[in-house]
């Protein structure tokens, strides 16, 4: 079935944009975390993997897991946050130390599929299950999980559609953004003075966003999986395409800021070369590629 693009006639101002790695065919590069010292972590969903990249621009193996893995984040020490499922097919989070060893750190038999990972306050984070419609919360220091919330704006309208409903997280100001993939919203949900969830609203339509990146002006950078696109979602809700399959991006999956002097504006993206929706000419090499979004893009503190 061919998708019907979500994106309307929204302008086209192409950035500037160069590779940093590609992977073989069928590789499914799914998320992506720019350390402090502008090393890239990234996922490989099927093989259960997490790949670093560091300054010599050579991926390799950080950490493997027996299953699959999805969301990642990082703890202040450096260490790393990563959901997928076990090889049993449940729910886990496992943490991945700065050599690469990986623990279970929770299992989560009550979720779906566990799918984005963001910083919420102290020990605390958030994550996306993309089929449950629901975000839970983890402390990373208890190890412990409980719902943060469950709303309809979060789940699938089509239960028979694998396409994930809530799946990127992040915050800015005092909001939790998230997409929901399947019904082509990003959802936005007040943060309250105790750090629980407000009343969720749609911020956008007629979107289909995966995973995306704040800048500092409020500015929303979003991969369109399917659609072959990097999209900018400025904070009045006007949409401008900066990248498309020429340049790369066929099958986007998540983006990341550069977080070192001179790469403040580089914004890197991942893609799986069109594994969920072929290309006419057949699913092309992964690649980890960057865009240069120019000064008014420059990330969040």
């Amino acid at each position: 079935m061919v998708p019907i693009s979500a994106l309307g006639d929204a302008p086209v101002a192409l950035v500037p944009t160069h590779t940093i790695a590609e992977f073989p065919v069928n590789t499914f590069l799914e998320s992506i975390v720019v350390s402090a010292d502008q090393t890239l972590f990234i996922t490989n969903h099927y093989e259960g993997k997490v790949i670093r990249i560091g300054a010599d621009g050579v991926p390799t193996t950080h950490a493997t897991i027996a299953g699959k893995a999805t969301g990642l984040a990082a703890l202040p020490d450096g260490s790393l946050l990563l959901s997928g499922w076990d090889d049993q097919n449940t729910c886990v989070v496992w943490q991945i130390a700065l050599d690469g060893a990986a623990s279970v750190l929770v299992s989560l038999p009550d979720a779906l599929f566990l799918n984005g990972l963001t910083y919420l306050t102290d020990d605390r984070y958030l994550i996306a299950d993309s089929y449950r419609g629901a975000i839970w919360e983890l402390n990373a220091v208890q190890g412990s999980v409980r719902i943060w919330l469950e709303h309809p704006l979060l789940s699938r309208a089509d239960l028979e559609n694998a396409t994930p409903a809530v799946n990127g997280l992040k915050i800015f100001g005092n909001n939790l953004y998230a997409s929901n993939t399947q019904n082509a919203q990003m959802v936005r949900v007040p943060i309250q003075a105790d750090y629980q969830p407000g009343e969720p609203e749609i911020f956008v339509q007629n979107v289909n966003i995966d995973d995306f990146a704040f800048d500092r002006a409020g500015n929303l950078y979003g991969t369109t999986h399917v659609f072959n696109s990097v999209v900018k979602i400025a904070p009045d809700g006007s949409i401008t395409t900066i990248a498309q399959a020429d340049q790369g991006m066929t099958g986007t999956t998540a983006v990341a800021f550069g977080r070192s002097q001179g790469n403040l504006t580089h914004l890197y993206v991942t893609t799986n070369g069109g594994m969920s929706f072929p290309p006419p000419t057949g699913v092309e090499a992964a690649k980890v590629v960057c865009l240069d979004v120019g000064i008014e893009g420059l990330p969040l503190p």
